[in-house]
């Protein structure tokens, strides 16, 4: 518990506790003092498992409950047991999807096509049941936002190890090509599709859902899926969507998917200390930048 202007507050982990009565718990995030981060916990019951998420703000969950909401359609969404708030602290209930993921486990073609499947039918979906936006993202937004990215970048190199030359060099990229938005994931990296033990897969956290270029989430996917099981996994999502993107392109999105982790990197704790940037990411950039190509 803590106490904020004579109000008594239930902290994440309570909250955990009290549900579990007398079962376990095991926290499924690191503590962590980041603003507005989202925590989540496995419950051990005597009928089984299930995973409570406990929102860091109002937004999140009203973002998260729009997108399941609409979504109930589409195969592969987590399965809400419950929902509901304790104070300030607002929660949501699942059935527990699975003990791994797709960063948690060895390369698996098979799970990685399955993810590029689960993507292109979210993309064939209704887009008017997300969002009465008439656009959503696109390739204007695109266009500047990468370039609003990179120059953010710019200010951060020396604390995620970018050279100076190395951004100039990448300012110079021709922002990638966005063709017209669709219902999206927007974040569809390894740690979010989950995996139970009979290999079906639940794609989590849907906060950030919104219409966007197909080219988004198929590049991130394969990027950041490739990038921890290797380039027969980036194949694979591509083989299970049933699109390839062209090797120009595809390193121009991994330029900018790229450059967004940087940024998020250096923003997660300010101060003037170095970030703890993998290097295998900062060689990433490097290598996307070279393979992106001038204008």
């Amino acid at each position: 518990m803590q106490r904020l202007h004579g109000e008594v507050r239930l902290k994440p982990r309570a909250l955990a506790e009290q549900m579990a009565g007398s079962g376990t718990v095991q926290e499924l995030t690191a503590s962590t003092p980041l603003v507005s981060a989202n925590q989540v916990f496995r419950i051990w019951r005597e009928s089984g498992s299930v995973v409570l998420k406990v929102y860091g703000s109002d937004a999140r969950e009203r973002r998260e409950h729009h997108a399941l909401n609409a979504l109930t359609t589409i195969d592969h969404l987590p399965d809400i047991l419950s929902r509901g708030n304790e104070g300030s602290l607002h929660w949501i209930l699942f059935k527990d999807a699975g003990r791994w993921n797709l960063q948690s486990l060895p390369e698996n073609p098979g799970l990685a096509r399955s993810a590029g499947s689960i993507l292109r039918d979210l993309h064939a979906s209704d887009s008017a049941a997300l969002s009465n936006l008439e656009r959503g993202i696109d390739l204007e937004w695109v266009a500047v936002d990468f370039r609003s990215t990179l120059r953010r970048l710019d200010r951060y190199r020396a604390r995620v190890g970018v050279s100076a030359d190395l951004i100039e060099s990448a300012i110079e990229v021709n922002p990638p090509y966005a063709s017209e938005p669709v219902v999206a994931h927007t974040d569809p990296t390894p740690r979010n599709f989950i995996v139970d033990d009979a290999g079906r897969i639940t794609l989590i956290n849907w906060e950030w859902a919104t219409l966007a270029p197909p080219e988004w989430d198929l590049s991130r996917a394969a990027w950041s899926i490739g990038m921890h099981a290797g380039p027969s996994a980036a194949d694979a999502v591509f083989a299970g969507y049933g699109r390839l993107l062209d090797a120009v392109q595809l390193d121009r999105w991994i330029v900018y998917h790229a450059a967004q982790t940087l940024v998020r990197y250096a923003e997660r704790h300010l101060s003037s200390r170095p970030a703890n940037v993998p290097s295998s990411l900062v060689h990433e950039f490097n290598r996307a930048v070279l393979g992106a190509g001038a204008p």
